[in-house]
């Protein structure tokens, strides 16, 4: 199987790209000590004044990086997840992988009584754990789309439960600290919280999109047209669904549950390209427009109380939702 490039999407993605650069050097130079365009240019090239210089590669760069990353992670696992159930609601936030990341994260602050370091690990191996238990109580004879769907929401509800118990266990600090981080936060990210996610793109956006990108493609076909053409469906799935899972936890482990992004970023690439398909590069980086223009948001129109880019997020995927829901219902398909 090779891989198929479509010009327009090619088109797109690189458009998204430059306009997810674009915003992120914008959000480098928001904040208590404005800079300009072009000052930010010149500090991350090594020909700004050695102020400008500390100030954006040290104190706000791996804020932008981390926005970047996590917004690519999640708008590259909400389209995988949504070729893989074939359901534009098929995302992480309804699927219980987030939630499971949010109850790791939880535990760790509220019984481990644990750091950052702790809340990351935490975070990761919650999601990660919910990923296995909705796939393992979904599985029969494979995974169908609706059912591992149903699945998801059925954990969703109940590790929502446990959330809300953890938080009510919690003292006042830790449980201020543990609401911040539920809500998806971009502050105080330094180089530690880029590098984890950054590795693991590397290894597994090139797995996904080459590795398993062609095969995808045919599973939207049907399982049995899938194996007809020699794909091994539940092989495949199962990869691209440990691939999304490991993205999905690890981006809440550098930023918490950051709602809806994994969720509107393959719906908007896909209206961009206007191309069938998972549409995967396109999501990748409209992910990152998303989550680095909803950053730039929360800081330019909350500058004097910035919002953590979780509320941002929310609110504009929220209503592209209720946007969504309500076209289908015109279309006559709900």
């Amino acid at each position: 199987m090779s891989v198929r490039y479509r010009p327009r999407a090619m088109a797109a993605g690189a458009l998204c790209l430059i306009a997810a650069l674009a915003l992120a050097v914008l959000c480098i130079g928001s904040g208590d000590y404005p800079m300009g365009f072009g000052r930010v240019v010149d500090a991350l090239l090594g020909s700004g004044s050695p102020a400008d210089e500390f100030i954006v590669r040290e104190l706000r760069l791996p804020r932008a990086g981390v926005a970047l990353l996590v917004g690519a992670a999640l708008g590259l696992s909400g389209a995988v997840f949504q070729a893989v159930v074939r359901n534009p609601l098929g995302s992480p936030d309804l699927l219980g992988f987030t939630a499971g990341s949010g109850t790791g994260a939880l535990f760790a602050v509220v019984v481990l009584g644990g750091g950052t370091g702790a809340v990351a690990f935490g975070a990761a191996a919650g999601g990660l754990t919910a990923g296995v238990l909705v796939y393992v109580l979904a599985w029969r004879r494979g995974v169908h789309g609706f059912r591992l769907i149903l699945t998801g929401i059925g954990v969703t509800a109940i590790l929502t439960g446990v959330n809300g118990y953890l938080l009510t266990r919690a003292k006042l600090a830790e449980a201020s600290r543990a609401l911040l981080w539920q809500t998806g936060s971009l502050d105080g990210r330094d180089w530690t919280d880029v590098m984890p996610l950054a590795v693991a793109m590397a290894v597994l956006v090139p797995a996904i999109l080459i590795g398993c990108g062609p095969a995808l493609r045919m599973l939207e076909m049907g399982d049995d047209a899938a194996a007809a053409l020699g794909v091994r469906v539940e092989r495949v799935r199962l990869t691209l669904l440990f691939g999304a899972i490991v993205l999905v936890s690890l981006a809440a482990a550098a930023a918490g549950p950051v709602s809806f992004v994994a969720l509107t970023a393959p719906q908007l690439a896909r209206r961009l390209t206007a191309a069938p398909g998972p549409n995967l590069l396109p999501s990748l980086c409209m992910g990152a427009v998303l989550l680095v223009g909803s950053d730039w948001i929360a800081q330019r129109a909350f500058a004097d109380d910035p919002l953590p880019v979780g509320v941002v997020t929310g609110l504009l995927g929220g209503g592209y939702l209720v946007v969504m829901l309500a076209a289908q219902r015109r279309a006559g398909r709900i």
